[in-house]
């Protein structure tokens, strides 16, 4: 007990600073991600075939590969096509490949989720904001949009939830986050080498993360509850 006292200001700033490249991780992704994510919906619901299809076709592959391949696919394939690394060198470059691929998994993930939300809503009232001589953006962003907000708060809360623990996955390319940082005092990287309890505290890094982001997304589901 009185060695880890000792290790513990060592361990908490190097956890400290992987955290802080998980949150930077996870707000880039969401930033990106849910615009994103609206315009594949949108392109996957187009009546044009061919841009259906395709959209559908992408987020069918996307969706169906694990993130951790993307991951690598991304941060590995240019430079073999190219011969250079296109994302740059360092920690900048790692993580601008990861925030890629993160918001590219996760936009395809959510156009699912605003695409069902949309087909939702009844088709009569756009027949009836059209008969009030609305146009269809004004039903769009006047009608359709607040409700399918309302029902896919659940379902996105969810995939929010998940994005939390997947940015876990960019260790892969070596980006240093906050797991990253705690398996490195198994191997010595901060001068300390065999301990693995630094690990168990990146676990309660998540665990009050993720507590606050339950919180927070479950009082917007409740602000939003005057739709019902």
């Amino acid at each position: 007990m009185e060695l880890i006292l000792q290790q513990m200001p060592v361990v908490l700033k190097a956890l400290n600073v992987g955290f802080l490249q998980t949150l930077k991780l996870f707000f880039v992704t969401g930033l990106g991600a849910i615009p994103l994510g609206l315009v594949i919906a949108f392109g996957s619901m187009s009546r044009f075939k061919p841009l259906s299809w395709l959209t559908r076709l992408v987020v069918w592959v996307v969706r169906g590969t694990p993130l951790m391949i993307q991951l690598l696919i991304i941060f590995y394939f240019p430079g073999m096509v190219l011969g250079k690394n296109i994302w740059g060198s360092g920690e900048a470059g790692r993580f601008t490949a990861s925030a890629i691929a993160f918001i590219f998994n996760y936009a395809c993930y959510f156009s699912e989720i605003y695409r069902g939300g949309i087909q939702s809503i009844p088709a009569g009232q756009q027949e009836a904001g059209l008969v009030l001589g609305m146009t269809k953006s004004q039903i769009f962003f006047r009608v359709t949009l607040l409700q399918v907000i309302k029902r896919i708060v659940p379902p996105m809360s969810n995939e929010v939830i998940t994005l939390v623990k997947d940015t876990a996955l960019a260790r892969i390319i070596a980006l240093q986050e906050i797991i990253w940082a705690g398996q490195a005092f198994l191997k010595g990287s901060h001068g300390i080498s065999g301990a693995i309890w630094p690990l168990f505290f990146t676990a309660v890094y998540y665990l009050v993360f993720n507590g606050i982001v339950t919180v927070a997304l479950g009082r917007l589901e409740k602000r939003l509850d005057y739709f019902r």
